[in-house]
């Protein structure tokens, strides 16, 4: 069996000189707190703390970075237990199976790095998986899993996570978060986000629900567009009374672009009598992304944008198992256009903050970088979703902290619904932080204490600045 290994200067620059600088740097933010201002941690899991069942429902069907692979390697999901809820105990050993058996389509993805870093320092794997070991590896970690040290709170403590934000609809009573900011077990500070994007979207077939839905939620009447309105603001503020710092959007393009409020209110009741036709639809939704912004002017939740993914792009796979099953694929997405009415009206707005994240890498260094150069609302989120790997991250360092400087990033976000990834996630960004400046060390661009203060400060104290902590 080959050995899982991991080696103390993963990831760091090869050059010795540069390296030796990367650790140092790295050393000393190896072990401060995890801040998490946006990932997709289901909050329950937290206030319940159940035991983990067995590995393959913890590592391998809610994780659609490691399923999409296997698909695309010929496997298909519902082998490995993909929207099935619990598998019993030979079903999730076959899929076990079929994950070990199949580790060398993780070679070289940024998945590998997380899972050798979750199985050798959370669960003291020694061996690295495949076809032999696979069934000793499973009762290995399902032991593991068994025991009071390996449930979600004391893995929650031990990961070191000091702010953890979950994803959350905004008709949601919350009340799980209550439980949680009253509950003197749980040590780290656990928020909701704000996440409206199917309420704004007047083109789903399903939005005249979710609107009556969102107005019984706020005990308002929604017949009207200012009725809408009103419910939206109220469900904000309740977000905010349980601990909420942001609001999450996500849509096909990032345009924010006003209707006058007679054309909002004459669309609205089209769209919700089902007349509204795709232009209107569209131009509503653009209007609503305008909407909340100035929401976020008003009431301080910080406004986060990822647009430019074709959500389920394979009809059969969406039917089947349902969203968020590996198969929604990124596009190109303009910003600079898009966002200029929005910017216009808000981009100096004092204590409004926007954070720009995109699955376009060529917009890093062509438009987002220079927004965050000269609008003091606009920051640049991290890499993420498929752009969360070493190259595109060390991309995103160059492009972007030589146009807008590092006082104009988000700091790191995981994105993550795999809980136990969280801290192999924050790891990875930390050393390829420590690499980058130990570059600028080495070529004499900054001192080494300016290196090690700009490191720190990404780790803690910006990712607090920005999402106002």
């Amino acid at each position: 069996m080959a050995d899982l290994r991991l080696h103390p200067d993963r990831l760091l620059p090869a050059e010795p000189q540069v390296r030796d600088l990367a650790r140092r740097l790295y050393t000393a933010v190896r072990d401060l707190p995890i801040v998490s201002p946006h990932g997709h941690v289901d909050p329950r899991l937290l206030l319940d703390d159940p035991p983990f069942t067995d590995p393959t429902s913890l590592f391998v069907q809610p994780d659609h970075y490691v399923t999409r692979l296997l698909h695309a390697g010929g496997i298909t999901l519902d082998r490995l237990g993909v929207g099935a809820g619990p598998l019993p105990e030979e079903q999730a050993r076959a899929a076990w199976r079929l994950l070990c058996a199949n580790w060398h389509l993780f070679r070289g993805t940024p998945v590998r790095y997380w899972f050798d870093a979750e199985l050798s320092e959370i669960f003291e794997v020694t061996e690295r998986p495949s076809a032999a070991n696979a069934d000793f590896l499973y009762d290995v970690i399902s032991a593991k899993l068994t025991q009071p040290s390996h449930r979600p709170r004391a893995l929650l403590e031990r990961f070191g996570i000091e702010f953890l934000a979950t994803t959350d609809d905004p008709a949601d009573d919350l009340e799980v978060h209550a439980a949680l900011a009253g509950d003197p077990g749980v040590k780290t500070r656990v928020a909701p986000t704000f996440r409206p994007d199917r309420y704004l979207e007047p083109g789903r077939t399903d939005w005249p629900d979710l609107v009556k839905r969102l107005g019984e939620a706020a005990d308002t009447d929604v017949g009207a567009y200012a009725g809408y309105l009103r419910a939206l603001s109220a469900r904000r503020r309740h977000f905010i009374d349980h601990g909420a710092v942001s609001a999450d959007h996500s849509h096909a393009d990032a345009v924010a672009e006003p209707l006058t409020q007679g054309e909002a209110d004459r669309v609205y009741r089209r769209a919700l009598a089902g007349e509204a036709g795709p232009a209107e639809t569209t131009a509503f939704r653009r209007h609503m992304l305008f909407e909340m912004a100035r929401m976020s002017v008003e009431d301080g939740l910080v406004m986060t944008l990822h647009p430019g993914v074709r959500r389920n792009h394979h009809p059969e796979t969406l039917h089947r198992y349902g969203p968020d099953t590996g198969h929604d694929i990124p596009v190109a997405v303009e910003f600079t256009r898009a966002l200029q009415p929005l910017l216009s009206a808000f981009g100096t707005e004092p204590g409004f903050h926007l954070v720009l994240f995109t699955l376009d890498a060529d917009v890093f260094g062509r438009e987002i970088a220079p927004l965050a150069g000269f609008y003091p609302a606009v920051y640049a989120g991290a890499p993420w979703w498929f752009l969360d790997n070493p190259s595109a991250i060390r991309q995103f360092q160059s492009s972007v902290t030589e146009i807008a400087g590092f006082s104009r990033l988000s700091g790191f976000i995981d994105d993550t619904r795999a809980f136990c990834s969280i801290p192999a996630r924050h790891d990875m960004s930390r050393r390829l932080d420590a690499g980058h400046l130990a570059r600028l060390v080495a070529e004499h661009r900054l001192d080494f204490y300016e290196a090690a203060e700009t490191l720190a400060d990404l780790v803690s104290e910006q990712p607090k600045r920005v999402f106002k902590l």
